[in-house]
């Protein structure tokens, strides 16, 4: 899959494909649809209009689900903040979820009340938006809500709020900083942006202009820059125009307009000279870029830059892969992509160094590539395999309306960035016409200019991000939270004078709106069948777009690794990844390509699954390149040596990542090192193990644990049972067991009784500690758990639960908290999460400890939480199948825990049945703090003088391996 970034991030899963029609027709399984085809059939149909204060609305009908996605975005983000406001606009996207005049408490309380799915807001340097997905009877609650903050918030800003707000967004800027990479933000858009540019600072800004940020002055923020006539409002889903312009004139229309925000004067900058800097990080191996400023979305060289730079280092079978990962194997990862913003964007090209290597090599390596790149050109057959990636990538997601990246992103998008809620299609319309000449040339003049080369190298930091992120003079940056799998995340989103009146409302705002009748969940009908060698397929079909989803699921799993020999299951899939007997590496990458197919492989701590994403005419080509890809692996023994290095770097990636550090360490202190789930949860194991593995050992795993009578087969989207039988039975059909017995996984294996204690990592300079506590329960997957997940949500489990509301929202201690049960088939885990300020490490032990007391002493659950809790649950149902991926791990769950296969439809009655007094007894008999054990992940300087006065025993945990 190509990494293409604002194209695809507006994109990916963004675009509806209607009457597929002709295009799809056309196609033959062995002969991929052509891309200008596909590119036709891409639309969002939609109308807007605008109400008489300047808001602009947009509605797209999408009847398929009972529900509506409504996306509110204004044009105001960090590049129009003045010096010394840094991280303003960020600030105020957080202040604006504690309330309005008229909804004075939390946003996410009467959200999750009527089971409002993707609910969120973010912040980049163009923007800030706000979103929801709600059932369509919520839609007028979700219209009160929203309104009321753009015109009835002010009476609702209170200092306290703000002092709490400034808390959270600093340990936000805290938590990203801590992790690997998390200063690379500010190298990028300081070096490649100039003081003064919009973009040259950072979204979450600095400590100290956060520290200054008055309530005059971010009551100014909002009067300058939230009008309704700078803003523009997406309503996807389950609604017609008529009944939009009725709700949204009856919520909306009061407002008054307000000045309209003028853009900041932002050119597209270049090095007067090429620029190189070192800086150190606690990373596994020296990584290299090379980052140059590019146009912005609305240039029509912006979409050549980013087929260019898939081609280059975003294709699995990208130049740089091929060169230095392949063929002569310098690196152990590369990649290239090209972010576009509003006004300007970034191409960043990268090599991570393999182990042994010289880092001036490299560097040498990577230009010479790059160069030989920018004097050939790409290839239309390289183009094309861009191409259909990216529209697989696209189609992939069709099905969704809102969330960080549904349909009413790409309206929002086109209609805030470009005046045209379809300029997708401009879009997409030049990727169809790109030509190797055009591309070549694109390339050609924006990356023979000057360079800024940056080197990341293995260290300690010099300094850390508390003092980063300001305009020195007067400037701004970008960083982005959106989930998109081709936005870097080290790049972050977070996640004139009259300003705006006192708006006179026409609509009753004395109580929230009543909910109307909702519709219940009406989950696909299941149906199976057998293959000719006994595998079981399970199906539903879902028709809303030309798309089939398909995992191969296999008992198998990290638990299956061997303990003599942890990581074998994760080397092995890596390896599988690197072609069959009849492909090699580069020939299978450029075969998924060519048919826009995703085919990858995964595995969690039981099952280890081989999935497919295909195209409908490509499916019969798809399916069986997966069964290829699972039943004829090659094993390379020169490919291994490459995937072994890449592994291990991974693991050193893990070793210095806080989080990580913690989780590593938490599983064999809660099961024992002996238990099937006392290892490392990322699957990645130990260095030893990984490097003693050899090719015949990973084979002999395969042969083992990945075979027919081992396995299931799921199967959700545009085709039929009958069909798609009669294509997997041609497939994985005929492949035959084995006749040796089947592996079992050894769960009888006993779990320590829980010595409660803290086992401390000291990781010097970190400005956050990761705090985990667990215990093992007495409950297994298969187990009827809804009262006991619910009593964990009113816990720690969600935004709105006592333990975030405390750490969160309260002290402002942590950007967020959580507590989960988790998912595996036996044994389960119950783990509380705390991200926390270090110099509140103690203080955030000693509060989870009081929260989780009382909550389970006389506390327990209020009225108001079991309405809650109840009324979401069951209310949300209708939205968490909306995608056909959603529908596929809804079958994968009921196999996996042998539910009936109407168990989702039958939630309902049972969280309705549900009592105050049952949780709390599923609470009290599962949890308790006198067994509770500790992993804690910090500086100690700062953090071990404060574990020692919590009354338990503080064990330094030695450096992992």
């Amino acid at each position: 899959m190509p990494r293409f970034h604002r194209f695809a991030l507006a994109l990916a899963a963004t675009t509806s494909l209607v009457a597929a029609g002709p295009a799809f027709a056309k196609s033959k399984a062995a002969d991929p649809a052509p891309i200008a085809d596909l590119v036709k059939a891409v639309d969002i149909p939609h109308e807007d209009f605008t109400l008489d204060n300047g808001l602009r609305v947009i509605v797209h009908e999408d009847r398929k689900a009972p529900v509506v996605a409504v996306s509110v975005w204004y044009r105001v983000g960090s590049k129009h903040e003045p010096k010394g406001k840094t991280g303003f606009a960020h600030l105020f996207e957080h202040l604006m979820f504690n309330g309005s005049e008229n909804a004075p408490n939390d946003f996410f309380e009467p959200l999750q009340q009527v089971g409002a799915t993707d609910f969120n807001g973010t912040t980049n340097v163009d923007r800030t938006n706000y979103f929801e997905t709600v059932p369509t009877g919520a839609l007028d609650l979700a219209l009160f809500l929203e309104s009321d903050r753009m015109g009835h918030l002010l009476g609702a800003v209170t200092q306290e709020k703000l002092d709490n707000q400034r808390g959270v967004v600093q340990n936000e800027k805290r938590q990203g900083d801590n992790n690997p990479y998390g200063l690379l933000r500010y190298e990028i858009f300081e070096n490649l942006f100039p003081k003064g540019h919009p973009y040259h600072h950072s979204t979450i800004g600095s400590m100290a202009d956060l520290n200054s940020a008055s309530l005059d002055d971010v009551k100014k923020w909002f009067t300058d820059n939230y009008g309704p006539n700078n803003a523009v409002l997406v309503l996807a889903g389950d609604i017609d125009v008529a009944t939009a312009k009725a709700k949204v004139q009856q919520w909306f229309g009061d407002i008054p307009r307000g000045t309209a925000v003028q853009a900041p004067a932002a050119s597209v900058p270049t090095l007067p000279a090429p620029l190189a800097k070192e800086v150190k990080d606690l990373i596994p191996t020296p990584r290299v870029y090379r980052m140059w400023a590019i146009p912005g979305l609305n240039d029509a060289e912006a979409v050549p830059l980013q087929m260019a730079t898939a081609v280059l280092g975003g294709l699995s079978s990208s130049r740089l892969d091929n060169a230095m990962v392949r063929t002569d194997p310098v690196a152990v990862s590369v990649g290239a992509f090209a972010q576009t913003f509003e006004d300007a964007g970034l191409l960043v090209v990268q090599a991570d160094v393999k182990p042994g290597t010289d880092v001036d090599t490299v560097g040498k390596k990577l230009d010479a590539e790059i160069a030989k790149f920018l004097a050939n050109g790409p290839t239309a057959d390289e183009l094309q395999r861009a191409a259909a990636s990216y529209l697989g990538g696209t189609i992939a997601g069709l099905e969704a309306v809102g969330g960080f990246g549904g349909k009413a992103v790409a309206l929002a998008e086109g209609a805030l960035y470009s005046n045209d809620p379809a300029y997708y299609k401009v879009e997409l319309d030049r990727m169809a016409k790109a030509t190797p000449e055009q591309v070549a040339a694109v390339a050609r003049k924006w990356m023979s200019r000057p360079a800024f080369s940056l080197t990341y190298t293995p260290g300690e930091r010099t300094e850390g991000g508390e003092n980063r992120g300001g305009a020195v003079t007067a400037g701004k940056l970008v960083e982005a939270v959106a989930p998109d799998r081709y936005w870097n995340p080290a790049l972050g989103d977070i996640g004139p004078d009259t300003g705006i009146g006192a708006a006179t409302s026409i609509a009753d705002r004395s109580q929230f709106p009543a909910v109307a009748d909702l519709t219940a969940l009406d989950f696909p009908a299941i149906e199976r069948a057998t293959l000719k060698n006994g595998v079981e397929v399970v199906f539903a079909r879902r028709t809303t777009v030309p798309t089939v989803n398909v995992a191969v699921s296999f008992d198998a799993g990290y638990a299956a690794d061997p303990h003599s020999a942890l990581g074998t299951q994760s080397l092995m899939l890596s390896l599988m990844d690197e072609g069959t007997t009849s492909l090699n590496s580069i020939a299978f990458a450029e075969a998924k390509e060519r048919l826009g197919a995703q085919i990858d492989a995964t595995a969690n701590a039981d099952e280890t699954v081989f999935s497919l994403f295909a195209l409908k005419p490509n499916l019969g080509a798809s399916l069986s390149l997966l069964a290829d890809y699972i039943r004829n692996p090659a094993f390379d023994a020169k490919e291994l040596e490459r995937v072994r290095a890449q592994q291990l770097n991974r693991l050193k990636a893990e070793l210095n990542n806080p989080n990580a550090i913690a989780a590593r360490l938490m599983a064999p202190m809660l099961y024992g090192a002996d238990h099937p789930y006392g290892i490392p949860p990322s699957g990645l194991g130990d260095a030893k193990a990984v490097e003693a593995a050899t090719r015949d050992q990973l084979a002999a795993f395969h042969s083992a644990w990945i075979r027919p009578d081992n396995a299931r087969v799921f199967v959700v989207g545009d085709t039929t049972l009958a069909e798609v039988k009669k294509q997997l039975d041609a497939t994985l059909g005929q492949w035959k067991a084995p006749k040796t017995a089947k592996p079992v996984k050894n769960f009888a294996v006993a779990i320590p009784a829980p010595k409660p204690r803290i086992l401390f990592f000291d990781r010097p300079k970190s400005p956050q500690s990761i705090i985990l506590a667990g215990k093992v329960l007495d409950a297994k997957g298969g187990d009827s758990l809804e009262v006991l997940r619910s009593a964990n949500d009113i816990f720690g489990g969600n935004f709105l639960s006592r333990f975030n509301t405390n750490l969160r929202e309260t002290k402002g201690w942590s950007y967020g908290v959580r507590s989960r049960i988790s998912g595996e088939t036996d044994r389960l885990s119950w783990v509380a999460v705390a991200p926390v300020q270090a110099d509140r490490t103690g203080d955030s032990i000693k509060e989870l400890q009081s929260d989780l007391k009382s909550f389970l002493a006389d506390k327990g659950v209020t009225k108001e939480e079991l309405e809650r809790t109840v009324n979401g649950s069951v209310r949300e149902l209708p939205g968490s199948f909306e995608t056909s991926a959603d529908v596929l791990a809804g079958l994968r769950n009921i196999v996996k825990f042998g539910r009936p296969d109407n168990y989702y439809e039958t939630l309902p009655a049972t969280y309705e049945a549900m009592t105050a007094a049952e949780i709390d007894a599923a609470a009290r008999k599962a949890l308790s703090t006198d067994d509770l054990v500790y992993v804690v992940v910090g500086d100690a300087a700062v953090v071990k003088p404060q574990l020692d006065g919590l009354g338990l025993p503080v064990e330094t945990a030695t450096p992992i391996n």
